[in-house]
């Protein structure tokens, strides 16, 4: 009986896991589906739809992006620096942007968002304080206590485990650079319809590249250190949960 009991208590727990991974992959990919495609597709409504301007559509497709980081700030009722940085950087761009009237930089302003993320991104990881670990808890961790407690224990104790952390970043940040570069050169040599979805194209390959090889580098080592360090302190948990009922 205890047998049975104990398989199917270890099939829950992989089944809440994989569903964890689901729900994060979900969350972690629809900033990409709001800042990305929305806008792509409000463009043409409104530029080849309506017959609005090129520089009215981009201004107006420009405003999703901003909307959601405001709603995702208001909802976690904190400020993550990461989504604050995405919205000055928007906002002001945006703003600058629209006073010129040239589509050109309007688009470039989008490759000027990744630029300077991508700069803080790398330059947190090198101060030691690295600005995605934020996002990347949760993913790691999957939200459940024993590995926010081991994540909590490996980054203020474990110089590999905040190497991985340092890691993530400068794969991220020199990602977001390479796309900047990318899409600028693509904003003043190719036609602006086309540069309206290749950038995203661009985009999307940057994260794929930046994903996977984040994932090998850093994230993957990083989840079986916090794995390791859960099973190491399993059995002193079960103690002290032994010894306060004793």
């Amino acid at each position: 009986m205890s047998g049975t009991t104990n398989t199917g208590t270890r099939t829950t727990g992989a089944v809440g896991t994989e569903g964890g991974g689901r729900a994060a992959l979900l969350r972690s990919l629809s900033p990409l589906i709001i800042d990305a495609l929305v806008p792509m597709a409000l463009y043409y409504v409104l530029s080849k739809g309506f017959g609005t301007g090129t520089v009215a559509a981009l201004a107006w497709s420009s405003v999703v992006p901003a909307a959601r980081t405001v709603w995702s700030l208001v909802a976690d009722r904190r400020l993550n620096g990461l989504a604050a940085l995405i919205l000055v950087v928007n906002v002001a761009g945006l703003a600058f942007s629209t006073m010129s009237g040239d589509a050109r930089l309007m688009l470039a302003k989008d490759s000027g968002v990744s630029s300077v993320i991508g700069i803080v991104v790398l330059v947190s990881a090198y101060a030691g304080r690295p600005l995605m670990s934020a996002g990347l808890k949760p993913w790691v961790t999957k939200g459940q206590p024993a590995r926010v407690a081991a994540w909590e224990r490996l980054s203020t104790g474990s110089e590999p485990f905040r190497l991985a952390e340092r890691t993530f970043c400068v794969v991220w940040g020199g990602a977001l650079l390479a796309e900047c570069v990318a899409r600028v050169v693509g904003a003043y040599v190719l036609p602006v319809d086309t540069m309206v979805w290749l950038g995203n194209v661009i985009l999307g390959f940057a994260l794929v590249f930046a994903m996977l090889v984040a994932g090998a580098l850093a994230v993957g080592p990083m989840e079986k250190m916090v794995e390791a360090d859960v099973e190491d302190h399993a059995p002193r948990d079960d103690e002290a949960a032994h010894a306060g009922k004793a």
